[in-house]
């Protein structure tokens, strides 16, 4: 079985994390997560349409297609994320795009160390993966035919399609290797906590931000009007006439007779056939790629000792996690789970499918090394009587008639269009309601409209420019939709008069924040001179607010001002505080001076806080390490990157 990493692994990791973590981590409050989950998906296997690409990685080309579709699935995710408030034409900057980049440099970056330091995926980590995405599923249980057909409808093989889930799963493997060699002292936690829990005295005056007493011309609003015009325009706006097809809404009156229900389920059979099942253990003995022959005759002669061993009584989990270099079942005792034909390389499926419950094989070669193998009990194949799946039976007939009749009419469909552009006069050929949407702008509207595909579709030159009618547009599987332009409202500039009190306000606005800001400044000074809290104060007849023991995340006071105070230094003396100015939300200001700073005293705290202080700190280094690491990797890669494709 394939391991995670080797004990010189862990070595040439653990200097990595002494490199890249210093005093900065070890104080680090609020720990910022590199989120590898988001981009480790699998990779498309087919090639890319055209040999331009985004990007090089020694050599290796990140392609426009791979990019995009990167690219859309974060998207689609921060469109899920916000919902309403989601901003396409904000979101699209090249900022974000270069960010995805980044992800993907990242990945090959880490796919080329994987390869450099041996890192391979348990076949059971595999297994298990795939069996727990949905797409192959059927009432929440993996379904083997399921999974071969809709592999087969991407184009792939199951073999191609695990190859991707391996190169998936071992690219997240050095992350968690840089996170298991975080290690923390009782010290650094300690010093962590004094910080942490860390308590601040100080007193402040809140300077509010002047009443509204500006008076504003009109030859001034008139005059913004005029140099910001293109700021006061009504949104474009379209409506759409509609065709949809969905399959789900296309009820079926059949009945599905006994003898199509019978073919059925013996073409199907298999589906409804539990496999074999076997419950193994093993202990691997490793064999490096291109040892040599003494190396190998060493491995052999190890793992034949074992068997002794196991033969002569010792226990098998036992040995298992004192000899096994199989680090991801040594400390399960060996143990794999219960295994299918298909999961595990030949020979040692051949192995084990020749024994019986009980046996220990003899040495069992593989490209890992040599395997003893346990069979601790078998699960028999059975098959499911034609009476218990008949009812889902029924079921898959109607929706594979649905299915039928929907791929039928939406070929009829495009082809009608094709021929006659009219939506319209199809809808009314093929008896379907022809649906209008309400207006809505770029960033999308209700129904139909809120789906994105829709809405550049909708925008695009050839509906809203030319006047045809969409392509058939994908809202779900088997969920299709054909768009018409309804109606087109361009922007306008808005007439002065109904933006005038706009003007008005942004005029204020400006005049206001300035007057905030220049009294505010005024009394720092007098501040920062001498005064007291007190003394300023009264010049604006404001109130001084003493407050004490305030730690970082104090909910009753504003979180700016929080903040704020714990940037600044210690006080030198009692009587001399640190000062400072701080901007608050609205144009208000504070004027703040730090009494005290008291560090807190870990001794009060239990071993659990202490425990949950050490994992924080833990997940920070490892974060560090990463980071560094991929900084590392990056500097000795040869990485180009096509400017000019990342913006397309």
């Amino acid at each position: 079985m394939p391991r995670f990493f080797n004990q010189s692994d862990f070595l040439m990791l653990q200097t990595l994390h002494d490199r890249f973590s210093g005093i900065a981590a070890k104080i680090l409050l609020g720990v910022v997560v590199i989120v590898f989950g988001g981009f480790f998906g699998i990779e498309q296997y087919m090639n890319p349409k055209t040999d331009t690409f985004v990007a090089k990685v020694d050599g290796k080309e990140i392609g426009q297609d791979q990019f995009r579709e990167a690219y859309n699935r974060y998207r689609s995710q921060a469109q899920q994320a916000y919902g309403a408030q989601f901003d396409a034409a904000a979101f699209d900057s090249p900022e974000r795009k270069r960010q995805v980049l980044d992800q993907l440099i990242n990945e090959q970056l880490l796919a080329h160390a994987n390869e450099k330091l041996g890192v391979m995926v348990p076949i059971t980590q595999v297994r298990e993966a795939i069996q727990n995405i949905p797409a192959f599923q059927t009432d929440g249980k993996f379904d083997r035919k399921l999974y071969n057909l809709r592999v087969q409808a991407a184009g792939m093989t199951e073999r191609s399609f695990e190859d991707g889930v391996i190169k998936d799963l071992a690219t997240r493997q050095l992350p968690a290797g840089l996170a298991q060699v975080s290690v923390v002292t009782s010290a650094e936690v300690d010093s962590f906590l004094k910080l942490r829990d860390q308590t601040r005295d100080f007193g402040y005056v809140k300077l509010e931000k002047p009443a509204d007493t500006i008076k504003v011309a009109d030859a001034d609003i008139e005059k913004y009007y005029k140099e910001h015009g293109g700021e006061f325009m009504t949104p474009e706006k379209i409506s759409l006439a509609y065709v949809e097809l969905d399959a789900a809404k296309m009820k079926s009156d059949l009945t599905p007779d006994e003898a199509t229900l019978k073919q059925r389920y013996e073409e199907q059979k298999a589906k409804f056939t539990a496999p074999e099942q076997r419950q193994a253990s093993h202990i691997l003995v490793k064999v490096e790629k291109n040892a040599n022959a003494d190396a190998q005759k060493a491995a052999l002669e190890k793992a034949k000792a074992i068997e002794a061993e196991i033969k002569a009584g010792k226990d098998f989990a036992a040995l298992a996690k004192e000899k096994s270099d199989d680090l991801g079942s040594k400390s399960q005792g060996g143990d794999l789970g219960w295994l299918e034909k298909g999961l595990t390389d030949p020979a040692f499926e051949n192995a084990l499918w020749a024994m019986k419950k009980g046996d220990v094989s003899a040495p069992v070669l593989s490209p890992e090394g040599y395997h003893v193998i346990q069979l601790r009990d078998v699960r028999e194949g059975k098959v499911k009587p034609f009476e218990e799946v008949k009812a889902e039976l029924t079921k898959q007939y109607l929706e594979t008639e649905n299915e039928r009749r929907y791929s039928d009419l939406a070929g009829k469909l495009v082809d009608a269009l094709g021929n006659d552009p009219s939506l319209a006069n199809v809808a009314k050929q093929f008896n379907l309601p022809l649906q209008k949407t309400t207006l809505f702008t770029r960033s999308g509207g209700e129904g139909i409209a809120a789906n994105p595909a829709v809405t550049k579709a909708a925008f695009a030159p050839g509906v809203l420019v030319e006047g045809n009618t969409s392509d058939a547009i994908t809202l779900a599987p088997n969920h299709v939709v054909f768009v018409h332009l309804d109606q087109h409202e361009t922007p306008v500039q808005k007439p002065l008069e109904q933006v005038r009190e706009e003007i008005r306000g942004r005029l204020v606005t400006v005049q206001l924040a300035k007057q905030a800001k220049e009294q505010a400044d005024t009394l720092y000074a007098r501040l920062q001179k001498g005064e007291t809290l007190e003394q300023v104060a009264a010049v604006v007849k404001a109130k001084v607010e003493q407050e004490k023991d305030i730690g970082r995340n104090a909910a009753n006071l504003d979180g700016r001002l929080v903040t704020e105070v714990f940037k600044l230094a210690r006080p030198v003396a009692a009587d001399k505080p640190t000062t400072a100015e701080v901007a608050l939300a609205n144009d208000a200001y504070a004027l703040v001076a730090l009494i005290a700073v008291k560090d807190a005293d870990p001794s009060k705290l239990d071993a659990k806080s202490k425990e949950a202080a050490r994992n924080q700190l833990a997940q920070g280094y490892s974060n560090d390490a990463v980071r560094g690491f991929l900084e590392a990797l990056r500097k000795s890669a040869d990485v180009k990157i096509a400017e000019d494709r990342l913006l397309q």
